[in-house]
């Protein structure tokens, strides 16, 4: 295991140089105690307030996501994606300045929102596969930077996100053609993942080139975590809303492709 980069910020401010200098040279960077307890708490019991969106929580619901349960297979209900606009504590998160002031330093520009979801990942979800974020689309941000905002503490008991530094400098390992790729094991060193071990008001940063994946959840708790993405303003400035249209209709297609119609966005 390489040793984690990690930092503290108490406040609304720009990085440092050498925190700068760190990210861009491995590709993620942890921020400790962002947010107040009293914050989390807020953005806790909304995620159990959606979490009884009966309205909302359907297979044909393209706003939802499922994972299958490790043992029993059981589909379960594992994200909202997009999740601010019926989250208000989850928009507010996402435009704080704690979070914005790191990003400007990043970038060396203003940050745009571009993608927002809200992962629960269950007691027995599956984890993800080694991925990258960065999808070959031709209007995707080279820029995309995720943020996790940690609800409940991550650990790799429960399944927390494990990142490969330094490999975000390689740009793409999959083919660039608009769709998702696994990665093979071989196109990693496993010996250099970092695990994203986080307390509630951590925030994680990571490029969408940065190879990453996330164990099953074996504990008996939830590992619900807020995933806030952006880009640099010089890469399109904002590019939220049509970055969903496109998404939308990608997964209509992708969903017809294995015989399943009718699906819609509530």
């Amino acid at each position: 295991m390489s040793n984690e980069t990690t930092t503290t910020l108490p406040a609304p401010r720009l990085l440092t140089r050498d925190q700068v200098e760190r990210y861009h040279a491995e590709g993620y960077l942890i921020l400790r105690g962002v947010f107040r307890p009293d914050e989390i708490a807020a953005l806790a019991s909304e995620a159990q307030t959606l979490v009884g969106r009966e309205d909302l929580i359907d297979t044909a619901n393209i706003r939802c996501r499922w994972q299958d349960h490790i043992v029993s297979g059981e589909c379960m209900f594992d994200c909202f994606d997009p999740v601010i606009d019926i989250g208000p504590v989850c928009s507010f998160i996402a435009r704080d300045e704690r979070i914005l002031a790191p990003l400007r330093s990043l970038y060396d520009d203003e940050a745009h929102l571009f993608k927002d979801k809200l992962i629960l990942k269950r007691p027995g979800a599956k984890g993800y596969a080694l991925h990258q974020d960065y999808i070959g689309w031709k209007e995707f941000p080279e820029s995309f930077i995720t943020v996790i905002v940690a609800i409940d503490p991550t650990n790799v008991e429960n399944g927390a996100t494990e990142v490969f530094p330094g490999y975000h400098q390689h740009g793409s390992l999959a083919p660039i053609d608009g769709d998702y790729h696994e990665l093979p094991a071989s196109a990693i060193d496993e010996s250099r993942g970092v695990v994203l071990d986080l307390q509630p008001g951590d925030l994680a940063f990571f490029a969408c080139f940065t190879p990453h994946r996330s164990a099953p959840n074996a504990s008996d708790g939830w590992r619900r975590q807020l995933y806030l993405s952006y880009n640099a303003g010089r890469d399109g400035g904002d590019r939220r809303e049509s970055h969903y249209r496109q998404f939308h209709r990608w997964l209509k297609q992708k969903y017809a492709e294995f015989g399943k119609t009718g699906v819609y966005f509530r």
